[in-house]
């Protein structure tokens, strides 16, 4: 059983509100889990110490069972100080689509044929 360190969203529409669960990672995001370890609010402040509350000594336990923490739950770690700060990097993010290139390739051909009239 791969058990992972997760959201399990709550709340009401367009009012998100979120447990951070320990759920075996074949159930649904919102289904059965083992462990409650936590809450996130994302609707207050960053700075507010009730956005992000967590039973450190069970998230502790669960990473030392081999547990894995999805992207959001290894962010709020970092900030916690329990998890080594690790580089992201994701090339593909800002190259742009292709209707994006399309255009700029337009844009380049318009603007080299002024250049090659004058000349």
């Amino acid at each position: 059983m791969a058990i992972k360190l997760r959201l399990a969203r709550g709340g009401s529409k367009k009012r998100p509100f979120y447990r951070i669960v320990a759920a075996d990672s074949r159930m649904p995001r919102d289904g059965r889990f083992v462990e409650k370890l936590g809450t996130y609010n994302p609707l207050l402040p960053k700075d507010s110490e009730e956005r992000v509350k967590m039973d450190m000594e069970r998230v502790q336990y669960w990473l030392g069972q081999g547990a894995q923490v999805t992207d959001r739950i290894a962010r709020m770690l970092e900030a916690a100080g329990v998890r080594e700060k690790t580089e992201r990097n994701n090339p593909k993010k800002g190259t742009p689509g292709k209707k994006a290139l399309e255009r700029a390739e337009e844009k380049a051909a318009k603007a080299a044929e002024p250049a090659a009239d004058a000349e």
